[in-house]
């Protein structure tokens, strides 16, 4: 039986000292020390065995918080685990109390397509993994073919369509070596709630920017654009995910969702929930009122929905206990859960032929404030995400897809 643990972390603007990151923001010597520190001292809570970081700019800074988790984790190996000459060396809690440095995991980046210069940059995403990887990370970002999504008026004439034809930020594509077992981890940042302003062809910025002159319709437009911009680079990583689970390989999907579990976003990435029997209801090519789906085409249906499902770690979690209140994100008196971990039916604990399952779900969120109340500190340094970890175990051991 192999264990391991996954995690989500979106670490808020991940980069070196006095670089200009967003327009006129970037950190001091002193705030980018306090941030890495910060930053090692969570992954070194966390101790996962994936990570999925979100708003990376550049590899190096990831890479010295990787360093420094490490050097705390050492010293504290150090202190409080036994060495051989002691006779309770052997007891599991200080199997469970050690850390584990990532001096051989292997960590794959991946730059954002988008990013610019000075005051223009946009952030992409690293997977860290200590199992390594089997084949080279393969990052979904410039679409090689546009993404044409066709509208049409309740009468059936044409009303249009939307292109995409690059995603806002990448999603990272790994496969996971996990004991005998080969799992397919994808990464993900979608585009934000912030709402996509209209700007004028010459215009120094949008006119919906400028809140003196409010103008509510433009900046709901504004919205509706992101949405569908969300939406829409949801859909290309359910196309990704669902060709590795036609290829019968274990999935599992991380990240910022900018959405919670129920939003139409991230139903497009799990995938329909199946109705509890389609037997009772009506053909889509009916020939009489009575015409509907038989016995034995409902078991069909039930399993080519089954099959291509994924489900929430968190919800799996909250069926097992309701100890823990759990979120993510916290903003506008709003606390929610934006940051998800997704897994295929090869770790549902209801299925058949599952590989593993999930024996635990924990989040470190005490560090997030709701940025809305009055007393609310102003803390830029720390991330603005809760950190998700799912606490994994395999089954049985399978050969490698």
């Amino acid at each position: 039986m192999t264990e391991f643990t996954i995690a989500s972390f979106n670490v808020k603007n991940l980069i070196g000292a006095d670089q200009e990151y967003y327009r006129f923001e970037q950190y001091t010597p002193e705030e980018y020390a306090w941030k890495e520190a910060w930053l090692a001292d969570q992954l070194l809570q966390m101790s996962s065995d994936i990570v999925c970081f979100q708003e990376i700019f550049d590899e190096a800074p990831l890479r010295a918080v990787i360093a420094e988790c490490d050097a705390m984790g050492i010293e504290a190996n150090a202190v409080t685990i036994p060495d051989g000459s002691k006779r309770y060396a052997r007891k599991a809690i200080f199997r469970k109390l050690a850390y584990r440095p990532y001096t051989d995991a292997a960590l794959a980046f991946a730059p954002n397509a988008n990013d610019g210069g000075p005051g223009e940059r946009r952030p992409g995403v690293a997977v860290l993994s200590r199992f390594g990887f089997v084949g080279d990370p393969q990052i979904i970002q410039d679409l090689p073919e546009p993404v044409d999504i066709p509208f049409s008026e309740l009468d059936g004439s044409d009303a249009g369509s939307y292109r995409l034809t690059r995603l806002s930020r990448p999603i990272l594509k790994v496969r996971v070596p996990v004991g005998n077992a080969v799992v397919t981890v994808f990464n993900c940042h979608l585009k934000s709630k912030l709402g996509e302003l209209d700007k004028p062809a010459g215009a120094a910025f949008p006119p919906a920017a400028d809140l003196v002159n409010y103008d509510p319709l433009g900046r709901a437009m504004g919205s509706l654009r992101a949405g569908l911009r969300r939406m829409a680079e949801a859909w290309v990583l359910r196309r990704a995910v669902v060709a590795e689970l036609d290829k019968g390989r274990p999935v599992m999907v991380l990240g910022d969702f900018n959405d919670s579990e129920h939003a139409v976003s991230s139903e497009i990435i799990t995938g329909e929930t199946a109705f509890k029997n389609y037997a009772w209801m009506r053909r889509h090519n009916p020939e009489h009122r009575s015409d509907r789906y038989s016995d034995d085409e409902n078991g069909i249906i039930q399993e080519k929905i089954a099959a291509v499902k994924l489900v929430s770690a968190e919800k799996l979690f909250v069926k097992k206990s309701l100890r823990d209140m759990v979120y993510t994100s916290a903003f506008g008196g709003v606390f929610e859960s934006i940051d998800q971990i997704l897994m295929s039916r090869h770790f549902q604990p209801d299925h058949a032929d599952r590989i593993g399952e999930m024996d635990y779900f924990s989040v470190l969120n005490d560090h997030l404030t709701d940025g809305s109340h009055p007393e609310a500190p102003y803390n830029k340094l720390a991330s603005d995400h809760g950190q998700i970890i799912a606490h994994m175990r395999l089954l049985q051991d399978d050969d490698p897809a």
